[in-house]
């Protein structure tokens, strides 16, 4: 039985007695020992999400279950560091803060990689750098569950392929649980192995990347049989011309002689959900079923 790391149920956030909701009715379940991809567009709800998992807010309704605070960690946008540290100053407080957990070998490795001299002061560091010192005290605590809020934004693309590389191997080697927000769908489709797409404070999809990928075809075909459509769950339909392409949910054959299929990437996948907003949730848990007679 796959254990879980973070469990919710009817999870919502909102903000002041009378402000907006953040997050509303949101229930998933990230399995354990996963890196997983949280995305949606700006004002989501994504970053509300990451700090109720990490314990920074507290729900308006609902429940979230996750790791236990000592074995966890977080780094956000801000990137909250003592500017009037040392490099190394602040290691060493990572150390102090994590008796019996820091992995000193680890975080040095990765602010050596960057070239950062040890008694250089973080309110020196340029933003790359100082995420750079933020990922190596979140790793050097050896966290269970990592919760990361668009770690590589201020990374240029070699620092971040390094970074991400350096990212992906720890967790392997630790077997850690990691939840990232990213908008670089690239960079999440060759890293990350569950999804999360979060929209208008929902979530619009949930499950490993591959099954959600296999529950859904993309169908080219004749604008005039968009009638057959309606045999299937449609997430998204656009005619141009003569030709229709269409994103669905098979709920049975597929007529190969109207359709051309194929299987949507990520980027088309997640792309078509938020093209269409009002398209029914998936969740590969809650679809198990479904999902295994479309692989099959």
């Amino acid at each position: 039985m796959t254990h879980t790391v973070i469990e919710a149920e009817g999870l919502g956030l909102r903000y002041g007695r009378r402000g907006t909701w953040a997050l509303r009715d949101c229930s998933f379940r990230l399995p354990e020992g996963r890196i997983s991809a949280l995305v949606g567009p700006n004002g989501a709800g994504k970053s509300s999400l990451l700090a109720l998992a990490a314990g920074l807010m507290s729900p308006t309704e609902g429940t979230l279950r996750t790791a236990p605070r000592e074995q966890l960690a977080f780094v956000g946008q801000d990137k909250p560091l003592y500017p009037q540290l040392t490099v190394g100053e602040t290691l060493r407080s990572g150390l102090e803060l994590n008796p019996g957990r820091w992995d000193s070998k680890t975080a040095e490795r990765i602010v050596e990689a960057g070239g950062l001299d040890p008694r250089a002061k973080i309110r020196t560091l340029s933003g790359g750098q100082r995420t750079r010192v933020a990922l190596a005290l979140a790793l050097g605590k050896r966290p269970g569950l990592l919760l990361l809020d668009e770690p590589m934004a201020d990374l240029d693309p070699l620092a971040r392929h390094q970074l991400m590389g350096t990212l992906m191997a720890d967790a392997a080697e630790n077997g850690t649980s990691v939840l990232m927000s990213s908008h670089i769908l690239t960079e999440l489709e060759g890293s990350c192995d569950h999804l999360l797409l979060v929209d208008r404070g929902r979530i619009r999809l949930s499950g490993p990347i591959d099954e959600v990928g296999a529950a859904h075809l993309l169908l080219t075909g004749p604008a005039a049989a968009h009638g057959e459509l309606s045999a299937h769950t449609v997430v998204e339909a656009r005619t141009t011309g003569r030709q229709l392409t269409a994103l669905v949910r098979p709920r049975g054959p597929v007529d190969s002689l109207t359709w051309q299929t194929s299987h949507p990437s990520l980027e088309e996948l997640l792309l078509a959900h938020l093209r269409a907003p009002d398209a029914p949730p998936f969740d590969a848990d809650a679809d198990a079923e479904t999902t295994e007679a479309v692989r099959t």
